[in-house]
């Protein structure tokens, strides 16, 4: 779990992730795990921002609740601030919201506090992966409402779904699929579940 081979290619760290052992109320998957390998994180981070090196990016804003994790690792190694773009209903300060579907098809609602986004700010906007593409979408309609600029999106996984494919198209992206795993991805079952070990 902890070792790091000698040969990092890009996404080597993707077999690290964990398969749903629980059903069909959770997610497929548990990309949660790789951040537990230091040099896994750090290699994440990196394939992340690799299309951004010549962005000006002000600020970085990670989704709740796992985007907090990556997008503080991103802001980190850019040397920027973090933003969190929370649930509704936590943060103490006024708030803009906006609702949206998530990917289990929920109606929820996220909050951004109003005294940090700022009309030119370019803001580089990091969840931990995009299914349905529903709350990276409302999160870019949230920080564009308060008149700031995505500079892009950046996430584990994009899946090419309606939603995913609207970002891709829309927005500069990210993500650390290489293209021979994509539709593995986008069948929600990776070939490194068969020697998983729990």
């Amino acid at each position: 779990m902890l070792a790091v081979p000698a040969d990092r290619h890009k996404g080597w760290y993707l077999s690290l992730m964990a398969p749903n052992t629980k059903g069909p109320m959770f997610a497929w998957l548990d990309p949660s795990r790789l951040y537990c390998n230091s040099q896994a994180l750090a290699d994440c981070v990196k394939d992340l921002l690799s299309p951004f090196h010549n962005d000006t990016i002000d600020l970085v804003a990670g989704i709740d609740a796992m985007g907090f994790i990556l997008g503080a690792s991103v802001a980190t190694t850019l040397g920027k601030g973090f933003l969190a773009v929370r649930k509704a209903g936590h943060l103490c300060v006024k708030t803009q919201n906006q609702s949206y579907t998530d990917y289990t098809g929920r109606e929820k609602t996220m909050e951004v506090r109003l005294d940090v986004l700022k009309p030119g700010m370019r803001v580089l906007l990091v969840d931990q992966w995009i299914e349905t593409g529903g709350t990276m979408k409302a999160a870019i309609q949230l920080v564009e409402r308060l008149g700031a600029t995505v500079v892009g999106v950046a996430a584990v996984a994009i899946e090419n779904t309606e939603g995913g494919k609207w970002i891709k198209e829309n927005y500069k992206f990210s993500h650390c699929i290489p293209e021979e795993l994509q539709s593995q991805i986008d069948q929600k079952y990776l070939e490194s579940f068969k020697s998983f070990n729990n």
